[in-house]
């Protein structure tokens, strides 16, 4: 059998785009991970508490990180910065909120359709809107409208979704204003600051100790310190369309975590659900003319 003749180099950079995948699938699997640990907190502490904690963690490791002189910050510099801050602050809670009410693999599903919203923005093609049903047939498929349903917690879900589409849009405008990881830095300890009042609460009330309070930390392990790692490496050798696809399999990933580390076991249907906006995302991701930069999972 023959096989076309590849250059080394173009050998060597395939080598190094499947390598920079493996890498970012492995740090998709530590977000969710982290969020399964998470969870388990939820019962001592509620989703605002472990969302506390997890920007906590996440500001100790990105200020030192990316020492941002903040005098010499422009109002143009600061004012998306806020935004991305409040970003933060309200995706982390809705989407924990979220998993706290109709489960992980769920949550997260309902969360990717923010990316894939970006991707498929301003699009007039019958390919696309091909993906816009295929990703609303998946929506439907996963939740199945009825009086049973969690409209609340979809709601939530569609919230994080709305807030991943601002970080993304807000990240390539501050991306363009501040070098390296200024800007999510102080976004991320802005966050933080508004959740010092549920931590003080919850000090006062005796509950953020023990079990609690590593279940917290652990999630804020999982789910900032290692993916920011990771992810900083990976993105070095990743082009824009691999990372998207890389994180078409978060809500596979998430199905998986709750599966084995909380016990969250999903209806054929949920699966179906799944797949269908999975698929959807990942064709779009491959199909888009988008060449905006990728970033990080902003689940931080």
């Amino acid at each position: 059998m023959h096989f076309p003749y590849q250059s080394p180099d173009r050998r060597l950079g395939g080598m190094k785009s499947l390598g920079g995948f493996a890498t970012m699938t492995a740090s998709a699997a530590s977000n969710q991970i982290g969020a399964a640990v998470g969870a388990h907190a939820f019962a001592a502490i509620g989703p605002a508490g472990v969302v506390a904690v997890r920007q906590f963690v996440a500001a100790a490791v990105l200020l030192p990180m990316a020492r941002p002189n903040l005098r010499r910050f422009t109002w143009a510099q600061w004012w998306p910065t806020l935004a991305l801050g409040l970003v933060f602050a309200t995706m982390n809670l809705s989407l924990y909120m979220a998993i706290d009410r109709i489960g992980l693999g769920l949550a997260v599903t309902l969360e990717v359709l923010g990316p894939l919203g970006i991707a498929l923005a301003g699009s007039r093609t019958r390919r696309d809107f091909l993906f816009v049903l295929i990703a609303a047939a998946g929506v439907y498929v996963l939740v199945l409208p009825g009086p049973s349903s969690d409209y609340v917690g979809v709601g939530l879900g569609l919230l994080a979704a709305g807030c991943w589409a601002a970080y993304i849009l807000l990240n390539r405008l501050v991306g363009a204003r501040l070098p390296g990881l200024q800007a999510p830095a102080v976004a991320t300890a802005m966050s933080a600051m508004l959740y010092v009042p549920v931590a003080v609460l919850l000090v006062l009330h005796g509950k953020l100790t023990g079990m609690s309070i590593l279940y917290a930390v652990g999630a804020g392990v999982f789910c900032s310190v290692v993916p920011y790692a990771v992810d900083v490496i990976a993105l070095r050798k990743v082009p824009a369309r691999l990372f998207g696809l890389a994180m078409s399999v978060h809500p596979v990933l998430a199905a998986l975590a709750g599966l084995v580390v909380l016990g969250e076991t999903l209806a054929l249907h949920h699966w179906a659900g799944i797949l269908l906006v999975v698929t959807a995302n990942a064709l779009a991701v491959t199909c888009s003319k988008w060449s905006g930069s990728p970033t990080v999972n902003p689940e931080m």
